[in-house]
Formats: structure tokens, C-alpha cells, sequence
């Protein structure tokens, strides 16, 4: 009864992280077609440019936090060391607003040379110097959020994280509307400005769970703690809390800059070729950033939840000695991850010249990049859920190895593809793709000798390939069908969809593919599990 307990506590816990990836993933894809229709994909190219610069700043200041919080905490609670858990609490926020103000400063005072010298495009200035404050924001949030998660308890960092977008959504599009007219820069400019403003409301969204809970939760659970457990000094702490988020970060600092890589190289490389202007690279580069990225990284909001759950939940389990405990959750966070990642690559490259002319019927240009770079859903999903998995069980320099070995990879192939005409920026997202290929199986690796465990291939993989397969023809028949019988493109493609989803899950469902419980690990799966048990499919 304990470990179904447990591995009820983790599957919950994934489900809400899962359910507001998704929420958060939607919105922030939805308000990005407004935004490209204001702004086009040169000012997608502005955008994006600045964000690349300012995610890679955010990263060094607080990207490795959370998880590391989070695992910090959740050994110490597992142990019912709960003064030393708050403690870790103490000292993370301390640093990582020091680190995060000093950052923010750096990027206000030299936003013009890195624009010029690092993005190539001079307009992105004005986003650099909107984005600057949001990274002291954030990283501010992020030691509430891990310390939540440490806690066993996603709830604010879920809820935090929808509400940061809906103000971020409804703020870009209102901003970019505005100043858009005075020039594509400053309409850019305007939506970056509104990632503080939802940063903002997501910090104080935690701020007040945290004030909530302190007294009935925090100070008491920490007046419970074990006598014989002595105060961990600040110095030790500190020490263990850098050597555990240094490798996340750096890790996670080598994606970040493959896609400075990208911002950078595509330009050059583009012009270097001979074949475009500097306003049709740039063009290019906007398709690449603002709609293949921005689509392709919808479907791995599953991944990055359960790796984000993971962490705390495979550490306490560790810390008990649980091995059993262990295997099971990695297993099941990769086979979830692929169950989803799988039949969105499939169907994304079936459809992805008409998804493209279906969400920006103005500017549908981009198509090949997302039927090429589709399967670059299943190797970025896999990256993640095991990346997640070896910081979990305290392999966290070994994702960061692995990273600079795909990091190579790309920005070799990026030199050697994007300058060939017939390429172009497609050369990005095939390396893109290899990148992910080379990371995600050198992790798998290192994760099956760690934890000596044995990964379901016919659970993870086979099925799911199998069930996609079938999805795939009838996606693609589906969608031809409906556009024969002069049903239009929109209509035709929300039809593929349908059928494909429907065909996918009953396939799967017939072969056994997926169980009840990793059912209800996904959104809305406790209700979907409860149908298909009456109508006998489960």
C-alpha cells in the first residue's frame, strides 16, 4: 500500500505540472498569432533574438534552482530534517537574487553591443533593455517554486506559472499592438516587456502561498524536526547547493547557447551564402524561432513536467535507498513522455504545411522547416525526461558532458548546412534534431549503467511507434479526404486531427500500450481512464 501510495503521490504530482504545461504551452501559443500578424516574421526575428540573449542570462542566474531546491529539500524531508530543508530555502534565495540583480544590471548597461555583436540584428536593443528586469524576477521565483517542489507540492508552481502567462499573453499582444505602429522593433520590444509584467504576477502568486502556508505547514513541520539532526551551516549548504545547480546550469547554459548559435550563425551563414539579403535571413530566422520552436516544443510540455516532478521524487526516493521505488518512476516518466512525444512528431510532420497555413494564413511560410524538424519532438522530450532523471538520482554533471557533445554536433553541422543555398535554415533545424539525437541517447546510457535498470523498449517504444504508424495513415487519407470533398484547409486539418487522436488512442488502448495509472499521470486522464474502463478498452 506505501509504494502505491508513493507512486500515486508522484503521478499526482506530475498531473499537475503536466496540466499547466499544457495550459501554459496553449497560451503562449495562441498569443503568438496575433503577434506574428503584427508583427511579421522579421519582427518575430527581433523578438526572438533578444529572448535568446535574455534566456541564456536567465539560465546562468537560476535555471539550475529549482531542480536543485528541489532535490536539497526533498532528501532532507524524506530524512525529517525540516529546519535544514528551510535553511537550503534561506541560502538559495539569498545568492540567486544577488546573481540575478547583477546579471539584470550587466544586460541594461552593454543591451547595445550585444545586439550588434552577438544577436547581429541591432534592433533587438529595445527587447534586450524590456527583458533586463525580468531576469532578477524570476530568479526570485524560481527558489520559491523549487523549494515548493521540494515540498512534494507543485500546486504553486502550476498555478504560477498560468497565471505568469496569461498576464504575459494578454500584455505581448496589447504592447506589441501599441508600439508597433511607431516601428516593428519597438512593437517586438513590447511584447518582450510583457514577460516581466507576467513574471511579476507569477512572484507574487508564490509570495502569497508562501505567506499562506508558513505558519501551518513550513514553521510547523520545522518544530517536528529530529533532535539528533544538527543545523547545516550556511557554508556547507551553499556548497552543496552550487555543486548540485552548477551542472544543471551549465547543462542546461549548452542548449542556451546553441541557440545563440542558431541566432547567430543562421544570419552569417545565410549571408555568407550569397543567396539572400539580410532582410530575407532574417526572415528566415523568424520562421525558425517563431513558428517551427515555438510548435515543435508544444508537445514536450508532458516531458518537461514529469523531469520537473521527477527530480524531488526520484532524490527522496534515493535518499530512503528505495531502488525499486527509483526504476519504477524512471520508467514511468520515459514511457509517458514517449506515449505523447511519439504521435506529435508523427503528426506534426504529416501536417505541417497545413497547420502553418491554418494558424498564419498571411505568412504561412516555414512549412519544410516543421516537416523536417518534427522528430525533433521525441529526442528533445527524451533529453529532458532523463536529463531529469540522472539530476533525480544525483548524476547532474553527466547531462551537462552530454550537452556540450550534441552542442558540438550542431554548431558544426549549422557551419556546414546553413550555407548551402538549397538548405538554408533548414541546416538549423537538421542539426537541431542530431543535437538531440547525440545528448538524449549518450544520457539514456549513462542512466541505464547508474541505476542498473533495464528500460521497457516495448512499453516506451514499439507500441507507441506502432500505434503512430496507424495514426499516420489515417491522419494523412483523413485530411485528403475532407480537403477532396472541398471542405477547405482549416477544416480538413482540425478533421486530421480529430481522426488522428481518436485512432491513436484507441490503437493504443487495443495493444495494452498505456495502463490505467499512466493514464492518470497525463491531464484529464483520471476521467478518460474511468470511460474507457465502462466501455471495457481498459
Amino acid at each position: 500500500m506505501a509504494e502505491k501510495n508513493k507512486n500515486s503521490s508522484f503521478l499526482k504530482q506530475a498531473t499537475i505540472l503536466a496540466a499547466a504545461g499544457l495550459i501554459v504551452r496553449f497560451i503562449g501559443f495562441l498569443y503568438r498569432l496575433p503577434m506574428t500578424t503584427l508583427i511579421g516574421d522579421n519582427g518575430n526575428a527581433i523578438y526572438s533574438a533578444g529572448y535568446q540573449v535574455y534566456n541564456f542570462l536567465l539560465i546562468l542566474s537560476s535555471a539550475g534552482l529549482p531542480a536543485a531546491i528541489g532535490k536539497m529539500v526533498s532528501e532532507r524531508l524524506a530524512l525529517r530534517q525540516y529546519k535544514n530543508a528551510h535553511r537550503v530555502f534561506l541560502v538559495a534565495l539569498a545568492g540567486s537574487g544577488t546573481i540575478s540583480f547583477a546579471l539584470m544590471v550587466l544586460l541594461i548597461v552593454f543591451a547595445e553591443q550585444i545586439a550588434v555583436n552577438i544577436c547581429k540584428i541591432p534592433d533587438a536593443y529595445y527587447t534586450l533593455l524590456t527583458l533586463a528586469p525580468t531576469i532578477f524576477i524570476v530568479g526570485i521565483m524560481s527558489v520559491l517554486r523549487g523549494y515548493f517542489q521540494g515540498m512534494n507540492n507543485m500546486a504553486p508552481t502550476a498555478i504560477s506559472q498560468i497565471v505568469e502567462q496569461v498576464f504575459n499573453a494578454v500584455f505581448s499582444v496589447l504592447l506589441a499592438w501599441i508600439f508597433v505602429g511607431k516601428s516593428v522593433a519597438l512593437g517586438a520590444a513590447g511584447g518582450t516587456a510583457a514577460t516581466g509584467i507576467g513574471a511579476l504576477a507569477g512572484l507574487i502568486v508564490v509570495v502569497i502561498t508562501y505567506m499562506a502556508i508558513r505558519p501551518a505547514v513550513i514553521d510547523a513541520v520545522k518544530r517536528r524536526s529530529r533532535g539528533n539532526s544538527r543545523p547545516e551551516s550556511v557554508g556547507k549548504i551553499a556548497k552543496i547547493l552550487v555543486s548540485t545547480a552548477v551542472p544543471i546550469i551549465i547543462g542546461t547554459a549548452i542548449y542556451s547557447i546553441t541557440n545563440l548559435a542558431d541566432m547567430s550563425m543562421v544570419m552569417d551563414r545565410l549571408l555568407a551564402s550569397g543567396a539572400f539579403t539580410a532582410e530575407e535571413a532574417e526572415s528566415l530566422y523568424g520562421q525558425l524561432q517563431g513558428k517551427y520552436v515555438v510548435l515543435t516544443t508544444l508537445p514536450v510540455a508532458i516531458s518537461t513536467s514529469m523531469a520537473t516532478a521527477a527530480v524531488p521524487n526520484i532524490a527522496a526516493s534515493m535518499a530512503l535507498k528505495d531502488r525499486a521505488g527509483v526504476q519504477r518512476k524512471i520508467n514511468m516518466a520515459i514511457k509517458i513522455a514517449m506515449v505523447i512525444s511519439i504521435p506529435a512528431a508523427v503528426g506534426m510532420g504529416i501536417l505541417a504545411h497545413q497547420i502553418l497555413l491554418m494558424l498564419f494564413p498571411s505568412t504561412p511560410k516555414g512549412g519544410d522547416l516543421l516537416a523536417i524538424g518534427s522528430v525533433s519532438i521525441v529526442f528533445l522530450a527524451l533529453s529532458q525526461i532523463v536529463t531529469g532523471t540522472l539530476q533525480g538520482i544525483g548524476k547532474v554533471k553527466v547531462p551537462a558532458v552530454n550537452a556540450a557533445f550534441g552542442a558540438v554536433v550542431k554548431i558544426i553541422l549549422n557551419y556546414v548546412l546553413i550555407v548551402i543555398p538549397e538548405i538554408n535554415v533548414k541546416g538549423a533545424v537538421i542539426s537541431t534534431i542530431f543535437c538531440y539525437i547525440v545528448a538524449s541517447g549518450l544520457n539514456l546510457r549513462a542512466l541505464i549503467k547508474a541505476a542498473r535498470f533495464t528500460p521497457d523498449l516495448i512499453g516506451s517504444l514499439v507500441k507507441p511507434l506502432f500505434a503512430s504508424a496507424i495514426m499516420g495513415v489515417f491522419c494523412y487519407f483523413s485530411y485528403k479526404l475532407m480537403f477532396f470533398v472541398g471542405a477547405g484547409n482549416t477544416v480538413s486539418t482540425l478533421f486530421a486531427i480529430a481522426v488522428s487522436i481518436f485512432v491513436y488512442g484507441i490503437v493504443l488502448l487495443l495493444i495494452k500500450g498505456i495502463t490505467k495509472n499512466e493514464l492518470k499521470a497525463m491531464p484529464m486522464g483520471g476521467k478518460l481512464a474511468a470511460v474507457f474502463t465502462r466501455l471495457g478498452l481498459m
